[in-house]
């Protein structure tokens, strides 16, 4: 069993502690390596190296860093089944959203090296003579990067590849559960002598620890988390210590509004992949559906098919399930809880219901719940597992404001034929993302930023680059010698 060591300032380290963290393979509940339990001495080292590499790395000219971002991607795609195979004994993923992911991954880097060139100022006219106005758009300086267990490879790759492309250095705290990849990345990076020591540091250990190290340190100019509500409320308030910057993608609660025009058979598969994926483990999973009431039985009905005919076993050992584990004991726990609390409350078990008890790991059955009324636990916490939740409504206008009755803001959709229906909802929606007709999934070259307590700032395309720069202005007054 392999014990994983940090990585501070181009160098394989011990921890300052002495205790580690198992790392559980959540089909089999068997140990598969270990994490240091990282200290803030250890922070305090990688910050360090952070800060003292970030000045000759602002410098290094665009193209060059853009040119390095671009060969992580490729480092990636030479250990793309290497990765996959991770990611799946990590995690519990399917072989085609693993593989997926890992693919997006490389993408990303590939993507984001485009924007080397394109890290524009501007020039402005002054009120003054023989004045103009430079904005100058900068690198924010030393970047915390949070990585989530339910897609470590991708977030990875959106904070590490934005963070060096704009001229960042970066100190990224893996997921305590989902480490392994993060750590056959770091070789990588080790191999590449391209990257200058301290760019790239990682820190493993708890979020209590590490993350409030990371969020506190006065040398850190921003934190990005992807995480929990709670996480990001955690790290909020260690980072106004030192006014530092947070962008935050937290929890989601997605609707999913289905008209009496839609077409119900692709409202049925795209609706059951926005809540299978990743085995309901996703801010953008669609969490709760509200169907016109004079096609909820019909919807319904071709939901459950949907349901029945997914594969859930080990996906390592078979590259066609459809639906892995849950993280950990304590999610599938928590998942069933929920369930449990909602039959109390009224729902109904369409199907499912229960822990799979035929095999090892921590598996929940695809769960759908009717009669669940708007107001009941299940409609308004967010679950992050494969249970879904549907509703009824009479008027567009009824599910609009349901829709919209929500603490969060991340994602959304609806199902129409009908390009009025579709305008409504699309203007009317208070989501960070909505969408038509289609499944719950972020393009790179777009902007993945929600609303209300789903999160600050975002990322993404051109204006989740601009989260990683800040902005100088320079008055230049020069002489006239007309």
């Amino acid at each position: 069993m392999q014990q994983h060591k940090l990585y501070i300032n181009g160098e394989y380290t011990d921890s300052a502690g002495t205790e580690w963290i198992d790392i559980i393979n959540p089909s089999t509940e068997e140990t598969i390596s270990q994490i240091p339990k990282g200290t803030k001495d250890d922070v305090d080292r990688a910050v360090d190296a952070a800060f003292q590499a970030q000045k000759a790395w602002e410098l290094t000219p665009n193209i060059e860093r853009g040119k390095i971002v671009r060969k992580l991607g490729d480092k990636i795609a030479e250990k793309r089944d290497t990765f996959i195979d991770l990611l799946q004994e990590e995690q519990g993923k399917s072989y085609e959203l693993a593989s997926g992911e890992i693919d997006l991954a490389i993408d990303y880097f590939h993507y984001m090296s485009e924007w080397a060139r394109r890290i524009e100022g501007e020039i402005l006219p002054s009120d003054r003579p023989n004045e103009n106005i430079f904005v100058y758009k900068k690198p924010i300086g030393v970047v915390a990067g949070i990585i989530p267990w339910n897609f470590p490879v991708f977030i990875l790759a959106r904070k590490v590849a934005t963070a060096l492309v704009t001229g960042c250095t970066i100190v990224i705290k893996p997921s305590q559960q989902t480490p392994n990849t993060a750590m056959e990345f770091t070789k990588i990076i080790h191999e590449m002598s391209e990257l200058p020591a301290g760019v790239y540091n990682v820190v493993t250990g708890t979020g209590s620890e590490i993350g409030n190290a990371l969020a506190s340190h006065e040398k850190v100019q921003m934190v990005t988390l992807t995480g929990s509500v709670p996480a990001g409320t955690k790290v909020m308030e260690a980072a106004a210590k030192n006014i530092t910057k947070v962008n935050l993608e937290l929890g989601g609660k997605a609707p999913a509004i289905v008209t009496q025009n839609a077409d119900l058979d692709l409202a049925a598969r795209a609706i059951a992949t926005s809540r299978l994926a990743n085995n309901g483990q996703a801010c953008t999973n669609a969490e709760r559906v509200y169907v016109h009431d004079s096609v909820a039985d019909e919807f319904t009905s071709k939901l459950i098919t949907i349901f029945e005919s997914k594969v859930m076993e080990n996906p390592r050992l078979n590259k066609q399930a459809d639906v892995g584990p849950l993280v950990s004991q304590d999610r599938l726990d928590t998942v069933h809880d929920m369930v449990e609390t909602a039959i109390s409350e009224g729902a109904t078990v369409a199907i499912g219901g229960e822990r799979d008890k035929s095999q090892s790991g921590f598996f929940y059955k695809p769960t759908i719940l009717t009669n669940v009324e708007h107001d009941s636990t299940i409609i308004r916490d967010e679950i992050f597992g494969p249970v879904l939740p549907i509703t009824t409504y009479s008027t567009l206008q009824e599910a609009i404001e349901k829709a919209n009755d929500t603490e969060f803001g991340l994602s959304s959709s609806v199902y129409t034929a009908d390009l009025n229906e579709a305008m409504q909802v699309v203007n009317e929606m208070k989501f960070g993302e909505t969408y038509v007709n289609r499944e719950n999934f972020e393009a790179v070259q777009g902007y993945h930023a929600g609303m209300r307590k789903s999160g600050l700032g975002g990322a993404d395309g051109k204006h989740g680059l601009e989260d990683f720069l800040v902005t100088q202005v320079v008055y230049m007054q020069y002489k006239n010698n007309n």
